[in-house]
């Protein structure tokens, strides 16, 4: 695939160079090639739908205008640039798409030469854009540098700091702001799209800067002037804003006219300084299911496209998501203090059930993870007990909040961090690697991992009930299958669960490896413990394993460097023990996209790799796997 007769254009393009060669007559048909081929690759290997269906006029036109891959082209987030992956000389490769060994389901530098910037998390395109200006400016090069950034991403802080920033030094930037809600639709049109192109024209451009030249040495008519353009222009689009942070506007128009997108891209292509271009798009253009649901289809698994996506039955066991949303339901209706936040997960996080029976108590902030954080500490000094869902790898973004704004203070904040660990095909800009590292060196934090689908909920309690800040940390995905008791009951703070008792070895376990653990323990006849808690620790404990045990094995699906392995080690270190100990974490490398059961054979953290790091330590031989450490 794509065969010939099927995709006569699509199958004749390996590259932006084959693409420039077409007449714009024959775009059109392209751009309905290249929506269907994207469907059909998609619906065999899942992956982000709709938000690519979206751009696939806005891709063609791009690089079609654009010398790419010489001008640098920076996809926002990433998940919208499946169209320009295929353009690009990897439309074969859509087949291992977000598989091991395959295609990243976002834009990687390492993987072709036509992904100027790697990205995963949003709004960091404009940043990076303004960097790549500043630095063809140093050397003389007139490549251009070109942001295309979604109305989601723009709630972010980063991207209006780097709008001030590019705008305030006059960086020759060319953001496309890619609007796919209907807000400002009524814009959209015949009249709008000529006075874009108008306004983008040499001939407005040139007129634009010689009046002002000449009116310079007339400053109070120059004011005049300015606020009577802003007054006219304020009129027809809604671009104040980005003209006052130094950039020059430009639209709406609709981002899937070919016809308005390439005269447009054209004329801007030969002006200089900061530049916005503002598009609006439909999310799931094209085909009717994804039009209609665009939440559904923005990341899907292997699905039928006639059929399109099917509502299955609903599993025997629920998602520790699942869990979570069920929780803050149940103890929003016993807490009347209780509010939730989340950075623009809603539905990935599991609060669409709580956003509906407790509207008033629920608050979106948008791409913003800073604020979320800081949102959370306020609401907690005037008494509110906030709880914040939040993804392991966006919370990197809110870490100076969490120090400095809650756990400083000691506020009594619940972090429910999810899909921590291993995230399998959205690959290593969005695993929850280093979560325990960098939360177990906060004071006042309570930290815990919990190993099944009860303890979850159970820990959410304890979290909620802690009178300071506390957090729950979880995989994605579905736990052993342990029946969630409707009860609450709060754990014993710093408190480990032996879950056998053995002899010779103790695995110490953080989290649902427990359940990979309990297969190893038994086949060892070691001791097995459910750890439950990060910080603190279960310093008793740790000790009585020592003195009982030979060798202390630590499990977490974290990475090993300050995990919650180095936090034993610290407490055997300060007691003088001399136990053989070894540390079983997530390897000191990025890894990339597979399954979850996949990336965990690969750091040696399935029940086979377990026994066997084992077994060989027990012969003294250190297997040397990237991700271990020993100490004796």
């Amino acid at each position: 695939m794509p065969d010939s007769k099927t995709y006569p254009l699509l199958g004749r393009i390996d590259s932006p160079d084959d693409l420039r060669q077409l007449p714009e007559s024959q775009l059109a048909p392209l751009a309905r090639e290249l929506r269907a081929f994207m469907i059909e690759s998609v619906s065999r290997t899942g992956g982000h739908l709709a938000a690519g269906l979206g751009t696939v006029e806005l891709t063609i036109a791009l690089h079609y205008v654009f010398d790419t891959p010489r001008d640098r082209l920076i996809w926002d987030v990433g998940h919208q640039s499946y169209p320009h992956k295929i353009l690009t000389g990897r439309r074969e490769a859509m087949a291992g798409l977000r598989r091991r060994g395959g295609l990243s389901g976002f834009p990687k530098r390492s993987e072709s030469e036509y992904d100027a910037f790697g990205v995963g998390h949003s709004s960091t395109s404009i940043s990076a854009a303004t960097g790549m200006a500043i630095a063809f400016a140093r050397r003389g090069e007139a490549h251009q540098a070109i942001a295309v950034i979604g109305d989601g991403a723009m709630t972010a802080g980063q991207a209006f700091e780097a709008l001030n920033h590019a705008g305030d030094i006059g960086a020759n930037v060319l953001v496309i702001l890619n609007d796919n809600e209907m807000s400002i639709s009524p814009n959209v049109g015949a009249m709008s799209s000529y006075l874009a192109r108008l306004l983008s024209g040499r001939m407005y451009t040139s007129m634009r800067e010689h009046g002002k030249r000449m009116l310079s040495v007339l400053p109070p008519v120059a004011e005049l002037a300015r606020r009577a353009e802003e007054h006219v222009k304020g009129m027809v689009v809604p671009g104040t804003l980005f003209e006052e942070m130094g950039f020059h506007y430009f639209g709406p128009i609709d981002g899937h006219d070919l016809d308005a997108l390439i005269p447009m891209l054209r004329n801007l292509r030969e002006l200089e300084g900061p530049r916005l271009l503002h598009v609006v798009t439909r999310k799931g253009k094209g085909y009717p299911p994804a039009e209609a649901n665009p939440c559904a289809y923005h990341g899907v698994t292997p699905f039928d496209p006639v059929e399109g996506l099917r509502s299955s039955e609903q599993p025997a066991t629920p998602t520790f998501t699942e869990v979570f949303g069920q929780w803050l339901c149940d103890m929003a209706e016993r807490d009347p203090d209780l509010v939730a936040i989340t950075p623009a997960m809603r539905e990935g996080s599991g609060m669409v059930a709580f956003s509906e029976r407790f509207p008033d108590r629920f608050f979106d902030v948008g791409i913003a993870e800073q604020h979320s954080v800081t949102l959370a500490a306020g609401l907690a000094c005037e008494g509110m007990r906030p709880v914040l869902a939040i993804y392991s790898t966006f919370l990197q973004r809110g870490y100076d909040q969490l120090i400095h704004d809650v756990a400083l203070q000691n506020l009594p904040v619940t972090f429910a961090i999810d899909r921590a660990g291993l995230v399998g095909p959205d690959g290593p800009t969005h695993a929850g690697s280093f979560d325990l590292s960098y939360l177990r060196c906060i004071p006042n934090l309570v930290v815990m991992a919990p190993a099944d689908e009860n303890e979850c909920r159970q820990m959410l309690y304890t979290a909620h009930r802690h009178d300071g800040p506390a957090a729950v940390r979880y995989p994605r995905g579905r736990g052993p299958g342990v029946p969630v008791e409707p009860e609450l009951q709060a754990l014993p703070i710093g408190r480990a669960q032996v879950v056998r008792e053995g002899r010779e070895v103790a695995i110490l376990a953080f989290g649902t490896l427990l359940s990979a653990c309990r297969t190893v323990a038994e086949a060892l006849d070691a001791t097995l413990v459910n750890m439950r808690f990060v910080k603190p620790l279960d310093r008793d404990l740790i000790l009585r394993m020592a003195e009982r045990h030979a060798l202390i094995v630590t499990v977490e699906e974290n990475v090993v460097a300050g995990g919650a392995g180095s936090g034993v080690d610290e407490v055997l270190e300060a007691a003088g023990c001399r136990n053989r100990v070894l540390n079983l974490g997530l390897p000191d490398y990025f890894q990339e996209q597979g399954t979850r059961e996949q990336l965990l054979a690969e750091a040696g953290l399935d029940p086979d790799g377990i026994r066997e790091r084992i077994e060989a330590t027990l012969r003294e031989e250190n297997c040397g796997r990237p991700g271990d450490r020993l100490i004796s």
